[in-house]
């Protein structure tokens, strides 16, 4: 068998293993927020902090754990049975939600490997359930901060450290079997990397992720080279930093040189009172998913295929926050943004490759209280939006896109966990931006509260819609409003409120750009998508004229 085939199958067996630890840590969750949204990620990495292979889930999670395991690697000594946990955003952490546990693997008493995984936990404290307030201005508002320290020493738990995360929690039996869970998954994994050793042996197996790393990197460094050498520039906005109305840049200088990529976003404006800042760690993952993006996906995810990409910031700003500044919404919100401005900028040197701006936000709604039976709980969930249109393809309807790859929460687990009834859930008309190729639609999704409690939206593109591309018009701007005793109330695209039984909270999240000149859609496709109820014929023909 020949080098090269052995790596093709010790790539392919680190691959499904951390697959499968996915699959054991979403079956095994207590939450609805892993077990239905599958809001976590798994990967493995060698034993110097390199990502040797992950699985295909989360982007904002995978990208950012690498500086996080480097940094751990270093500073805490792990023998056979150790599992370290974290959720520091300043450490390579997300956001606090986000909780990491990293195990390392050992073979015949030599260290081999760390098993990682992320997984967001519907509640970890703060001023407001959900710990993803959109009024917060330092990151102690946003709940329990967990330094890398040992969960389990020598295989047993330290009791006193999961005591004090159940503790800082308004759902401490939620979060205890959603941590079991990960540690579960964990040992799904070392229980694959055994077989894998077994098998193939250390010398073969150390052989084939060294070429592994090298084969990535190569074939990354080969399709940067078949981008024009130039330099671009772009910028894009958030609507606002949650504290303020003023809007918040985001931009970028990408410059594509011989073997190298190179996005620098040190012109961004500075860090902000409000919870949309964004650790480095997230901006480096952001500008991973776009690399990986607008070169060849199908290219091993790992440390190799990111070596030839350079991103640069500058501290104390948006994209580099330094603590204690609040980032709750830097994770789930900021990192859509990079991704724009970084499409945008691509959109002059790829045109036909890049799409319309999708809906750019997440859509983060928590609900939280006391319920019908006396019981603290906490409902998240994030909504997905459109995708922008493409070069010959028209957007995607109602789906989460760019740095979040979460599923649906099913209207039956909401309204079996929680007191909250789902009103309404379709498709938002009209809200695709036309173009030849017109967007993806957005969501309109109603709740009715039957209990009192507390609310917080975290999201954006309220104030600047989703772009269009070559000519197509943009997609919907997004709009949360609340109905108490039938009068609206419009909230703030990141608001933190009281609500009451009754209460009404409406979601209608931004559809995609569309993509190239509206009036050269093709008319049988027109009269689909007003047969299908996605458009209002009149809509449509004040801006293409008539159909007739």
């Amino acid at each position: 068998m020949s080098h090269f085939i052995k790596m093709e199958l010790i790539r392919g067996a680190l691959e499904y293993t951390a697959e499968e630890m996915g699959i054991a840590l979403r079956n095994a969750a207590y939450s609805a927020n892993i077990k239905e949204r599958m809001d976590h990620s798994c990967a493995i990495f060698d034993k110097y902090g390199r990502l040797i292979a992950q699985a295909e889930h989360i982007p904002v999670h995978l990208g950012a754990m690498p500086i996080a395991v480097k940094k751990i690697i270093k500073e805490i000594e792990f023998n056979e049975g150790d599992y370290v946990i974290f959720n520091d955003p300043y450490y390579g952490g997300t956001h606090l939600p986000d909780i990491t546990l990293i195990t390392p693997f050992f073979y015949d008493g030599e260290l081999i490997c760390y098993l990682v995984n992320r997984a967001h936990h519907s509640d970890v404290g703060g001023k407001i359930p959900g710990s993803i307030p959109g009024d917060a201005t330092e990151i102690f508002e946003e709940g329990l901060i967990i330094p890398p320290v040992k969960l389990i020493k020598n295989s047993r738990i330290d009791n006193d450290v999961l005591k004090l995360v159940m503790a800082n929690s308004r759902t401490p039996f939620i979060r205890r079997g959603d941590i079991m869970a990960q540690i579960a998954s964990n040992n799904i994994g070392l229980k694959r990397l055994k077989e894998i050793l077994d098998k193939f042996g250390v010398d073969e197996f150390i052989d084939s992720v060294n070429t592994l790393l090298e084969y990535s990197e190569r074939r990354m460094i080969k399709e940067i080279n078949r981008f024009p050498k130039m330099k671009i520039y772009a910028e894009d906005y958030l609507d606002d930093s949650g504290s303020s109305d003023t809007p918040v840049k985001i931009a970028v200088e990408i410059i594509i040189k011989q073997d190298e990529m190179i996005f620098d976003f040190s012109k961004s404006d500075e860090e902000v009172d409000g919870p949309i800042n964004a650790p480095y760690a997230v901006t480096l993952s952001a500008s991973y998913f776009v690399l990986r993006s607008v070169t060849d996906p199908s290219i091993p995810a790992n440390d190799g295929a990111y070596k030839p990409l350079k991103v640069i910031t500058k501290r104390g700003t948006v994209v580099d926050a330094t603590f204690p500044h609040a980032v709750s919404g830097g994770n789930v919100e900021t990192s859509q943004r990079i991704v724009d401005v970084l499409l945008k900028g691509f959109a002059e040197a790829i045109p036909y490759k890049i799409p319309a701006a999708c809906q750019g936000t997440m859509n983060n709604i928590v609900i939280g209280g006391v319920d019908l039976k006396g019981n603290q709980f906490t409902f998240y969930e994030t909504i997905g939006g459109g995708f922008g249109g493409r070069y010959g393809l028209d957007g995607i309807d109602g789906i989460h896109s760019n740095m979040t790859n979460t599923m649906n929460t099913p209207i039956e687990e909401i309204e079996k966990r929680f007191p909250i009834l789902i009103v309404k859930y379709e498709l938002r008309k009209n809200s695709g931006g036309l173009g030849e190729w017109r967007g993806g639609l957005g969501i309109e999704r109603v709740y009715k509260i039957l209990t009192k409690g507390k609310l917080s939206v975290l999201g954006d593109r309220q104030k600047f819609a989703p772009w269009g591309l070559n000519g197509g018009s943009p997609g919907a701007k997004g709009e949360y409003l609340l109905v108490r005793n039938g009068k609206e109330i419009k909230l703030r695209s990141k608001d933190s409120i009281g609500i009451k039984e009754g209460d009404i909270i409406i979601i209608r999240t931004p559809g995609g750009g569309g993509y190239g000149d509206p009036k050269r859609r093709d008319k049988e496709k027109i009269l689909e998508d007003i047969l299908d109820e996605k458009y209002d014929r009149d809509y449509i023909e004040k801006i293409i004229g008539s159909l007739d």
